[in-house]
């Protein structure tokens, strides 16, 4: 079945997008342009890919041009998810010059920012197809820009890990040595999360993997395990739990993972150190 495309809450966005332009405009607006261009020059822009890549934060970058000025006209020729290759036109903008300048950069700094997120993803989706493995991202991301970071994964054909501390349980090595065991703290979070809440767990040997699928929780990680002992681990396990594999994954190793037989493969470096996308904006005066 294929899954429906994500969406971006409008007035999350629009509250964003907003302060991000009231950063760059300081307390007078974009000077250069005032001192350059008159009130009612006309201009005509397009935004184009540099490189290949995917697509994702458009809605973002057309609420700079729509609270900047409603003068501002801007047609939408490419979609979030798209793949881009050099030279693609992703839109067209029209109106006030110092509008479509004043902009530029909120609407950039967001589109090519998302859209490295979500090429990066991509490249890992990819290599993995072949596959039952999935992408899902996690809580590295930019201070404010979760949100946005995460919708850039799904629309590189990924999926969402925990959005925050406060929709899963997560379980890791330090909660297990406070709470004193892998088993002690399972039980303990099995009798304190409601019906609706998934109870993950992080173990770093095989030991704890046989003490964990004891215990019953939904979601069991396997952190820093290299493509042998994750086999071993997926052998154990039995196909009786989700096995997520994380720690040090990137580019060079994500196809062992998958291949090794975990169901979920979660990588920090997607959101916390993905290139960002060159997007480019080009003006020409009517």
């Amino acid at each position: 079945m294929t899954a429906f495309l994500p969406e971006l809450p409008h007035l999350m966005v629009e509250d964003a997008v907003r302060a991000a332009l009231l950063e760059d405009w300081g307390r007078a607006g974009d000077i250069t342009s005032q001192a350059t261009i008159g009130p009612d020059v006309p201009a005509s822009a397009v935004i184009a890919a540099r490189k290949n890549g995917v697509l994702a934060g458009i809605d973002l970058a057309i609420t700079a041009f729509a609270l900047t000025s409603p003068k501002l006209k801007v047609d939408v020729l490419t979609r979030d998810g798209a793949r881009l290759t050099p030279g693609a036109i992703v839109a067209r903008i029209d109106g006030p010059a110092r509008a479509l300048l004043a902009a530029e950069r909120v609407a950039l700094n967001y589109l090519g920012r998302i859209s490295g997120i979500a090429t990066a993803t991509a490249r890992f989706a990819d290599a993995i197809a072949h596959t039952k493995a999935k992408i899902v991202c996690t809580r590295k991301t930019t201070p404010g820009l979760r949100a946005f970071e995460k919708y850039a994964v799904r629309c590189g054909g990924g999926s969402n890990h925990r959005f925050g501390l406060d929709d899963a349980i997560l379980i890791k090595d330090n909660h297990i040595a406070v709470a004193g065991g892998v088993a002690k703290a399972i039980h303990s979070a099995k009798a304190f999360a409601g019906h609706l809440v998934k109870i993950e767990v992080e173990v770093d040997t095989l030991d704890q993997l046989r003490e964990a699928l004891d215990a019953k929780p939904d979601v069991i990680m396997l952190d820093n395990m290299g493509p042998d002992r994750l086999r071993e681990a997926v052998s154990i396990a039995g196909g009786k739990v989700l096995l997520e594999a994380s720690g040090g994954i990137d580019e060079t190793t994500v196809r062992a993972v998958a291949e090794a037989g975990v169901d979920l493969i979660s990588s920090g470096w997607i959101t916390h150190s993905a290139p960002v996308l060159d997007l480019g904006l080009d003006i020409g005066i009517e």
